[in-house]
């Protein structure tokens, strides 16, 4: 593997610094790496994320089809697991970066990435392969989630070290638009193919076109990043002879690093992924899965959401640049934690007001015994049977003791009780008090729906705009990529990439969609009060240290 690595390194560039010349890089070098970086880091989130926004139809293509919730659940723990194993990628390939350079890291890594991309395209379905199906995209998903260990993290590094002094907020904040850049070219590659197929050509091979046209991004991807130079910090670390033989081992001897490794875990990287996670890629799933909406409504309006981060995101990086990193970091985490729950509630409210109302006002009880249902085991008795028809159909119920041991007996509303497990009976009943089975297109509020899904990029700009510099600028050149990379993945992975399976599964826990949102509140908060503590100002920090 190291000759490998060896054999990628760009062809040898004399340091300015040796030659007379002032160290910095020419703008139209800078603008090249920029641009190379980015669209590199594009395809890694829109192969990534293509998976995230056919959550649900993959619930219905790879898993067994008599649980639709436990289908749905596997399918966001499948897209989680891909994530878990990022941490791992960013310990192997930000070792090898540290030792070998930047540079042949990035086409590692992309070329991974595009590989399995294009073959989860490829994949036979489970009504062809049965449980071989899940089992193929598991593995393809876990090396899509450790290739993006290597990228994520890295390119910041990368970046910032190549960044003009002064202006590193706003010349690498561009890095982090390549997220929302990759959902909305997914999202919007998805819509683009539900309007033009009908739904049984969509199900059948539309959902394959978008991961199989990612082969024709990694062939541009790599042809750029191909033409890279390494790094400048790199190149002197090299020439001096102050590369560090074995960075992880590096990273856990130094207190201030290992120090700075978790405040980067437990504050930017965890509030920037959760804010990320729980308002670009939940929020398609709640509007679809909660809401009710069509698919296609729910993945224009998250697209139209997802434009205004755009602008903001290089606003705040060019913010930090003026007034700091830490007090832009701050607000961001404040604001997301004020805002999440009740933008959440919004959209319930104006996307469709009658299951507002219906799960406000029409009182649902169930009463039974040994009600326990998880989803992932299948319903043992009438009560358990019942708590899975009531989260398929977005009923917020209330659990009670058994009246008679053995017994189950449901009410709703005023209607009278209905005893045993009678799934036609009790949704005769539950529309009978005005439960609604779709969202009623003509009471749709589009303009707030937008206006509430735009609401919650404010604070994701805040967070990410500095964050690719704050990345670099907290730790030392010889050991950056590892200190930077491994918390990084690990917050974004664990508690970021994990989130939108949590918030699911707590709400099925309790009964009632909104009660999951407390989750990325939470930690929020926790996140504004460790940064509040401990989170240091780094604008000015020298990159050669």
């Amino acid at each position: 593997m190291r000759r490998f690595f060896l054999s990628l390194r760009a062809p040898n560039v004399p340091d300015r610094r040796s030659s007379g010349e002032p160290p910095q890089e020419s703008a139209a070098i800078q603008r090249k790496v920029a641009i190379a970086a980015c669209f590199g880091t594009f395809l890694e989130w829109y192969d990534f994320l293509t998976f995230a926004s056919l959550a649900t139809y993959f619930s219905v293509l790879f898993f067994p089809p008599e649980n639709p919730v436990a289908a749905l659940l596997a399918s966001l723990a499948t897209f989680g697991v891909g994530m878990l194993v990022r941490p791992l990628g960013a310990a192997v390939f930000g070792s090898l970066a540290d030792k070998h350079g930047r540079r042949p890291v990035f086409i590692a890594t992309i070329a991974l990435m595009g590989v399995t991309t294009f073959c989860v395209g490829l994949l036979p379905t489970y009504a062809q392969v049965g449980l071989l199906a899940p089992a193929l995209l598991l593995v393809l998903r876990l090396l899509q989630g450790f290739s993006v260990g290597g990228e994520i993290g890295g390119s910041a590094v990368y970046l910032t070290e190549h960044a003009p002094p002064g202006k590193r907020g706003a010349y690498t904040s561009v890095l982090q638009l390549m997220g929302p850049l990759g959902i909305l070219a997914s999202t919007f590659q998805v819509v683009l193919l539900q309007s033009l197929l009908s739904g049984d050509d969509f199900g059948a091979w539309g959902w394959r076109v978008p991961f199989l046209f990612s082969a024709v991004l990694l062939a541009i991807s790599l042809k750029s990043r191909m033409s890279l130079h390494e790094s400048p910090v790199f190149r002197r670390m090299r020439e001096n002879k102050t590369l560090s033989r074995a960075p992880l081992r590096e990273c856990i001897a130094d207190r201030r690093t290992l120090g700075r490794m978790a405040l980067l875990f437990f504050c930017i990287s965890a509030g920037g992924s959760l804010l990320f996670f729980s308002s670009q890629v939940y929020t398609n799933v709640y509007l679809k899965s909660v809401v009710r909406l069509e698919p296609q409504l729910a993945g224009t309006l998250v697209m139209m959401g997802t434009l205004v981060l755009f602008p903001l995101t290089v606003f705040c990086g060019w913010l930090s640049d003026r007034i700091g990193r830490r007090p832009v970091l701050l607000a961001g985490l404040l604001l997301g934690c004020l805002i999440i729950l009740p933008v959440f509630q919004g959209l319930m409210h104006y996307g469709n007001p009658a299951l507002e109302r219906f799960n406000r006002e029409v009182a649902v009880a169930l009463h039974g015994e040994s009600c326990h249902y998880g989803p992932f085991t299948p319903a043992r008795n009438d009560c358990e049977r019942s708590q899975e028809l009531f989260v398929k159909l977005g009923v917020t119920y209330a659990l009670y003791p058994a009246r008679t041991p053995g017994q189950t007996i449901v009410r709703i509303g005023k209607a009278g009780q209905i005893e045993g497990y009678l799934p036609e009976e009790i949704k005769r009943a539950l529309q009978a008090e005005g439960w609604p089975e779709r969202a009623d297109p003509g009471r749709i509020d589009r303009l707030m729906l937008t206006l509430l899904l735009m609401a919650t990029v404010l604070p994701v700009a805040l967070i990410t705009g500095p964050q690719t510099a704050v990345l670099a600028e907290l730790f030392p050149a010889r050991t950056r990529y590892t200190a930077a990379a491994l918390p990084h993945n690990l917050s974004a992975g664990w508690i970021g990439g994990l989130s939108p399976f949590m918030i699911t599964l707590l709400s099925v826990k309790a009964g009632n969609a909104l009660s999951g949102m407390w989750y990325p509140a939470g930690l929020l908060a926790a996140a504004f009060a460790v940064g509040l503590l401990f989170l240091p100002e780094t604008r000015n920090t020298p990159l050669d240290g």
